[in-house]
């Protein structure tokens, strides 16, 4: 595809943001009519509406819901083999499995066909927007990771997968046209390996092999491309000794990554593999990532969310020199929209949601940090009132919302569960903030703990390790129950990144416990201090590339190397089994936290 073609596309691109978000409120309207239309003679809806088309009547009578309450019709469509039409007009293609880290096991959601083209919608936007802040990204290449999960089918016949493994095993992936602006380094037999240690290295050898020509750096979410980093240190000695032959190792024996590679290792480059071997073999890999790839103008990955815990290891590799780029906000359920400013700052990353990719409503949940007692106080299935949701164009700056979707697919007033603050408008289109899933929350009494407050808490209190070289990898928590008083357990994974012979004393560790408890909230301190009905916090240390087996178990059971997130709360029993098998110290608060009473 010539430039001047792609340049027009690209204009093209952006001037349909712009009029997508300066019609928010005709768009959603045509796109709930559409939705209504559709899917009008649905069991699902035809139950509320009695065959009404109406908009006012699809606010009046259908109820928010939830998880626990579509699943019996997706299970009759999935398990009985039952017609699509009991939720959509339109032939469900495919079930999507969720990452399921939040509530345990992935959820399954409807899909149909035109899903995927919604989703390449918004994946051609990215390219357009970032060369408005980054120029020069059609002279080279992308050195992005990206991985499938071997999908299963339902016992009706239906393929059951993530979300990108659909979309990487699609035809908008595998037939995309040739694009100077998305050229990756790694093969598509490589990506659509199933088994992911093949795919990463095969992955990593390509993106080694194209050292000078990579641009960017990334993968779906900073986890992923951290795990990369680690298979990096284990394995570069052979990925250079590949490069120095030209020969692929033979642990590689999937035959497409194999026939693939041949056109990488297209003959033998010793001196790339001096390169990569002084690089490789330097005490300290404090800015490895500009080092391997010194042309690399930023890494793009999701670093919002329990996803920013791993900015600060990034930043390390990366010496801080490469911009953190979170590019768009989607889910299993559903794409919602795109980051405008791709290079501010991962604190200020903020969303525009886009009214064409479904029907967007909101849960108010407050102001001014009003809503957290407002969102742990209420269960989840706690039914919500229907004149209670406010539409798209209609939320306020500053407040805080609970996400909730209507579908082509089948989902109505669905909760993805999804906490949200205005930061703006583009347009007429609100800007959103994410600050945390809903349902991930730490209770022992009255005292009940959201992700963000754990994630500020903790963020507080790793700089604390800073000065003993030591880096906080990974963390999750749990509460323990199993003794009266319970208390809030977290485990740590620490590495010393210049010197492994530094260790933490006691007194260090114990500051840390009690440095988390001083920035949780009144009621937990309150807890702590006056009721005595939480125990001090416990931090139990985990030894080096525990993190990595729990991601293995979670991969194991269903999850997927692209869309695993740490969970921040363990409520598995297998998973906190192996956590509590590779514990090698544990470490407790040394008093209560500060409390005074209102």
């Amino acid at each position: 595809m010539d430039g001047k073609k792609l340049e027009y596309m690209g204009e093209e691109a952006l001037k349909e943001i712009e009029k997508l978000t300066a019609k928010a409120d005709e768009v959603q309207n045509k796109i709930l009519k559409e939705i209504l239309t559709r899917n009008v003679e649905t069991e699902y809806l035809n139950k509320y509406m009695k065959g009404s088309k109406d908009v006012s009547e699809f606010k009046r009578c259908i109820p928010v819901t939830t998880y626990k309450n579509i699943y019996p019709y997706i299970q009759r469509i999935a398990n009985n083999g039952e017609d699509s039409s009991i939720i959509t007009g339109h032939p469900i293609t495919e079930i999507l499995c969720s990452s399921g880290t939040s509530a345990g096991e992935p959820k399954l959601m409807p899909s149909i066909a035109e899903d995927l083209d919604r989703r390449t919608f918004l994946y051609n936007l990215i390219m357009p927007i970032m060369n408005q802040y980054v120029h020069g990204l059609d002279e080279g290449k992308a050195m992005f990771l990206y991985f499938v999960k071997a999908e299963m089918s339902t016992p009706s016949g239906l393929p059951a997968r993530t979300v990108l493994t659909s979309y990487y095993k699609s035809k908008h992936f595998k037939c995309r046209a040739q694009d100077p602006y998305n050229d990756i380094t790694s093969p598509d037999q490589a990506i659509l390996c199933n088994d992911s240690n093949q795919s990463m290295y095969c992955q990593l050898l390509a993106g080694l092999v194209h050292r000078h020509q990579v641009l960017r750096l990334g993968a779906v979410f900073a986890s992923a491309l951290l795990r990369a980093i680690s298979f990096l240190e284990r394995k570069w000695v052979q990925l250079c000794k590949d490069i120095r032959s030209g020969q692929l190792d033979l642990m590689i024996k999937d035959p497409a990554c194999r026939l693939s590679m041949l056109n990488v290792l297209t003959s033998p480059d010793p001196c790339l593999a001096d390169e990569i071997e002084d690089i490789c073999s330097r005490p300290s890999w404090k800015g490895i990532l500009c080092l391997l790839w010194p042309r690399a103008k930023y890494i793009e990955a999701v670093v919002t969310g329990s996803m920013s815990q791993y900015i600060s290891a990034l930043e390390y590799y990366s010496a801080g020199k490469l911009p953190l780029v979170c590019t768009m906000y989607a889910s299993s359920e559903c794409y919602f929209g795109v980051n405008l400013k791709p290079l501010s700052d991962p604190a200020d990353v903020s969303f525009t949601l886009l009214p064409n990719m479904g029907y967007f409503e909101f849960i108010p949940l407050g102001e001014n940090g009003t809503f957290i007692t407002e969102v742990v106080e209420e269960e989840e299935e706690e039914e919500v009132p229907k004149d209670k949701l406010v539409d798209l164009v209609h939320v306020s700056l500053g407040c805080y919302y609970e996400l909730v979707v209507t579908t082509f697919a089948g989902l109505y007033r669905y909760r993805i569960g999804d906490v949200l603050q205005v930061t703006g408008f583009h347009n007429r289109a609100p800007q959103f903030r994410f600050i945390c899933r809903r349902n991930v929350v730490l209770s022992i009494d009255n005292d009940k703990t959201n992700e963000e407050d754990l994630h500020k808490s903790i963020t507080i209190a790793k700089k604390l390790l800073e000065p003993y070289n030591a880096l906080l990898l990974e963390y999750t928590s749990y509460a323990d129950t199993s003794t009266v008083p319970g208390h809030y357990v977290l485990f740590w994974e620490i590495q010393y990144v210049d010197d492994s012979s530094i260790s933490l004393d006691t007194k260090i560790l114990e500051e840390c416990c009690i440095a988390v408890e001083e920035q949780l909230d009144y009621v937990y301190r309150r807890c702590r201090t006056y009721d005595k009905s939480v125990r001090p916090l416990e931090i139990r240390m985990v030894e080096q590339g525990t993190f990595e087996g729990l991601m293995d178990l979670c991969i194991s059971q269903g999850g997927s190397i692209n869309q695993y997130k740490t969970p921040r709360c363990i409520k598995c029993n297998t998973a906190l089994k192996l956590l509590n098998s590779h514990v090698k110290a544990s470490f407790f608060s040394p008093r209560d936290p500060c409390w005074i009473p209102n």
